[in-house]
């Protein structure tokens, strides 16, 4: 899958599950009830201790099922490495221009992080080809609305304070797509090995996605 067609999954699919752990044990099962409640593009972060010993497997064990990603990138050295462990797309918090270029000459797709309407413009101009906007929990949806009425041209990711009864309202305001991570990934039900909850949560998440599509 080419750089072109995994925007065009995430653009269509809306959602980006963010996997962050403490233990990379838990990272296959996580990824199976995700899997399983229908979310098809899965961000796994760097955050996760030893994360880039286990993405190769996984990569090759669901990869065909899924859009994968490798969130929480901070630098071009670290691009590179998700790029070589599998990633189809990068997504680091921060803007640096090192990041996007590493990441295209990789063939990656890149959401670096901005915050302000200055900074989201300027991300877009150094080739983000979505701007994460982070956090996103403390602006609202109202804020994606505000940045995009002057600059349409835009493809933001929110990041942050999405859940089942506001994703209408994230969508409507002209979001590309959503990022989502406690919403989705509970630690309470990770550590007591209930991925059902999980399960469960993104079967809720994806219908409400579908229901906002079927206006």
């Amino acid at each position: 899958m080419d750089k072109n067609q995994v925007l065009q999954q995430i653009e269509q699919l809306k959602l980006v599950s963010i996997v962050r752990l403490d233990d990379p044990a838990d990272m296959d099962p996580t990824v199976d009830a995700l899997l399983e409640g229908g979310v098809k593009v899965i961000e796994v972060t760097m955050t996760i201790p030893g994360l880039l010993n286990h993405v190769p497997d996984l990569v090759k064990r669901v990869g065909s099922e899924m859009v994968f990603g490798i969130g929480s990138v901070l630098n071009k050295e670290m691009a590179k490495q998700a790029a070589d462990a599998g990633a189809s797309f990068i997504v680091s918090p921060i803007m640096k221009k090192e990041i996007i270029d590493s990441a295209h000459k990789s063939g990656c797709a890149v959401s670096v992080g901005a915050y302000t309407p200055t900074e989201i413009q300027t991300a877009w101009e150094l080739g983000s080809d979505v701007v994460k906007v982070f956090p996103a929990d403390t602006l609202g949806p109202g804020y994606i609305k505000g940045v995009r009425a002057p600059m349409p041209h835009l493809k933001l990711l929110p990041t942050g304070g999405v859940s089942v009864d506001n994703v209408g309202q994230w969508l409507g305001a002209g979001s590309f797509a959503l990022g989502v991570g406690s919403a989705l990934v509970d630690m309470k039900a990770v550590r007591e090995r209930r991925f059902d909850i999980i399960r469960d949560k993104a079967k809720k998440l994806v219908e409400a996605v579908e229901k906002y599509k079927r206006g």
